[in-house]
């Protein structure tokens, strides 16, 4: 359980990536991290800890520019060392970062892979990173100089070819946009908002609807399951289906653990289902045992 956030704003996301993953802390408080971009170069600051902790007035002035993603995590895959901090960073191609909410069934077929027939090192047991480096080999093979959107979806599309489990993404590629898609399933929830402002329109995806709220977006839609949301350089939006085949199957632990009762998953309130099923509990009970 993790919680993630892509931000594409006219002006600096450093502190609304911050107050973002301040209302996702509840799905991670071992770790967090930040990655920016200005468009050439990427600034990334993460550490073991809460959010609070991990990022002070120093760090926060260092990550500048007007695009980012942010992670808070929650180990279930690997172990709490800070190297598994996220988000992961790899130099080719172009410069991508990824942070990932899920957990892939997989990731020790697809360490072996990544080794023997994509000749990728992995510095970690996470299968975040096993995840980044697939993405980041797709988008190679699918890619010229010249990176479009459609590019990127047919590395989203080979991605789900090749990974199994769950898995809910944002990435920032430097000098071209940020990316977010969902597993065919959409196991783990994505959802993602925008909001017109004198400058320009900004957009957002997250883990969470609270994350748009607090920060005074407006809900778009939840990401379909199989689906990749690209939002390039100019702030425009590219949709498209990528997987083959997909249908709804959420895990059943984001209504009843995960995620906060004021948040919507897939259009659902969360403090309403879980009222909805205690007296669903207390019908059954009072049925079988009275």
């Amino acid at each position: 359980m993790c919680g993630i956030i892509g931000i594409f704003a006219q002006e600096s996301v450093n502190q609304s990536l911050y107050d973002g993953l301040t209302v996702l802390q509840h799905r991670g408080q071992d770790a967090a991290g930040i990655v920016t971009s200005d468009g050439d170069r990427l600034c990334m600051r993460k550490d073991n800890g809460l959010v609070r902790d991990v990022f002070h007035t120093r760090h926060m002035l260092g990550l500048e520019g007007n695009m980012g993603i942010g992670h808070v995590r929650y180990p279930t895959a690997g172990c709490d060392s800070r190297s598994e901090a996220q988000p992961f960073y790899v130099n080719s191609p172009f410069g991508v970062a990824l942070g990932h909410n899920g957990n892939l069934t997989n990731a020790m077929e697809l360490q072996k892979e990544l080794f023997r027939d994509d000749l990728r090192h992995l510095n970690t047991n996470s299968d975040s990173e096993v995840l980044l480096n697939i993405f980041a080999h797709e988008l190679h093979q699918s890619s010229s100089i010249q990176l479009g959107p459609q590019d990127i979806f047919k590395a989203v599309s080979a991605v789900h070819k090749r990974v199994r489990g769950a898995y809910a993404v944002v990435a920032l590629i430097v000098g071209q946009g940020i990316l977010a898609f969902r597993d065919p399933y959409g196991i783990r929830p994505l959802i993602y908002g925008s909001r017109n402002t004198v400058k320009g329109p900004e957009h957002i995806v997250a883990s969470e609807s609270v994350a748009l709220d607090v920060l005074a977006y407006d809900i778009v839609r939840d990401v379909a399951p199989g689906e990749a949301i690209f939002i390039d350089m100019q702030g425009i939006i590219h949709t498209q289906q990528c997987a083959e085949k997909s249908q709804t199957s959420p895990c059943i632990f984001e209504f009843v653990y995960m995620s906060r009762p004021d948040s919507l998953m897939d259009g659902i309130s969360v403090h309403k289902t879980r009222l909805r099923t205690g007296v669903y509990l207390g019908k059954k009970i009072k049925r079988e045992w009275a």
